[in-house]
């Protein structure tokens, strides 16, 4: 019955806790704005195939009688040089832009957060010195410049691109929870834990990992728009996606051949990488607010 009771009352809790902290983010109207635009996102990029007006645009189709049309209410966003409409290669935009995101932090969060934790539970020992210090070599170029060089000697491709961008950008999560783990290290919890025999294992990822997902929850959300800008730096430069992928910073690039006279073509993808960006770092800034309020 104890133990019973005890469950019961941890439930609760856990409800009563998630209830407060929704109530703290939704006090921001620019965190809710954040919430809105990121899942909008999500939804656009899953259901590109459906909402998109005119889906086969995103892929091999060319209709030069209708090239270069401005915007109208057949073509909302206008149509591009080969006739295709903008407004479904957008649509189809967000959803590369959103799986580069969630291919690239899938990869590079779970190795960056266990090194780092390991280095910090282990500070000061030889596997600290080895895993801060191949980190810091990474985090000592500026990561567009090594996913560049990374880009460059790969074939120009969406998924290489990924590989690119993924390879320089786990040592930043090592970085993060190294710090946070360190910081917990010497906490009575943890002290608590090593008096009744609890191992290295238990006390790293039961009792000090779960201090540290605030930081590392706020860091995912906002480096989803740091990543789809990465990525469409690269694909503008012609490292990344390849025509006729609707990739937005690809998009981008075609279209500033054609500045000013059709500017359409360009400008409505820049705005939806900016609006991407704009809504994940308004939800990022939701969540580490709520967090640090928590802590408070």
């Amino acid at each position: 019955m104890r133990i019973g009771g005890e469950l019961g009352i941890r439930r609760i809790s856990s409800r009563f806790d998630l209830k407060r902290k929704w109530h703290r983010f939704s006090r921001s109207p620019l965190s809710i704005l954040g919430l809105v635009i990121a899942v909008g996102s999500i939804v656009l990029a899953v259901g590109a195939p459906y909402v998109a007006p005119y889906p086969k645009h995103a892929g091999l189709f060319t209709n030069l009688f209708e090239a270069f049309q401005p915007s109208s209410a057949l073509h909302p966003f206008g149509t591009d040089e080969m006739g295709r409409d903008v407004l479904s290669r957008t649509i189809f935009g967000f959803q590369y832009s959103l799986t580069m995101a969630a291919v690239v932090l899938g990869l590079v969060v779970p190795p960056g957060v266990i090194t780092g934790l390991i280095a910090g539970y282990y500070r000061g020992s030889w596997i600290d010195t080895a895993i801060m210090r191949i980190a810091d070599v990474f985090i000592a170029v500026p990561p567009l410049v090594l996913a560049l060089c990374i880009a460059a000697v790969l074939t120009p491709s969406l998924f290489n691109a990924m590989m690119a961008v993924s390879l320089m950008w786990w040592p930043w999560y090592t970085r993060l929870t190294y710090n946070t783990a360190s910081s917990l290290r010497n906490e009575y919890f943890v002290q608590a834990s090593e008096v009744i025999g609890a191992s290295s294992f238990h006390i790293a990822f039961k009792e000090i990992l779960p201090n540290c997902l605030g930081s590392i929850l706020t860091k995912v959300t906002l480096d989803v728009g740091w990543v789809i800008l990465l990525g469409s730096a690269l694909s503008f430069v012609g490292l990344g996606a390849q025509p006729p992928t609707p990739d937005l910073g690809t998009m981008v690039a075609e279209g500033s051949k054609n500045l000013p006279q059709f500017w359409w073509i360009s400008i409505f993808p820049a705005v939806a990488i900016s609006i991407i960006i704009l809504g994940f770092n308004l939800l990022g800034d939701g969540i580490r607010d709520m967090f640090v309020e928590e802590a408070k």
